[in-house]
């Protein structure tokens, strides 16, 4: 499992409802519209799978993958997450 984080700009109301609800469901922490994924392998094929027929071209989504060594700041802390583990 690795951790990366999405953060998205989508010009219109309609797509971005259903963007954020598609990142929304894999999410682990974040706020508005930059949010950290923890996904496997396979969850990250089927999240860009299912991410792309909502994307126009004017829309920008980044996803990028958080290293392991990441520089962390003020309160941030490098959360780990046993293999099988639901938050809620």
């Amino acid at each position: 499992m690795k951790s990366y984080l999405v953060a998205y700009d989508i010009l219109c109301a309609k797509r971005a409802f259903k963007v954020r609800k598609l990142v929304y469901s894999y999410t682990m922490s974040g706020q508005k519209s930059a949010l950290e994924l923890l996904l496997s392998r396979q969850d990250l094929k089927e999240f860009l799978k299912a991410l792309k027929p909502l994307l126009f071209e004017d829309d920008c989504v980044n996803v990028i993958e958080i290293d392991e060594d990441a520089m962390l700041f003020g309160k941030a802390d490098n959360l780990k997450y046993d293999q099988g583990v639901i938050i809620i």
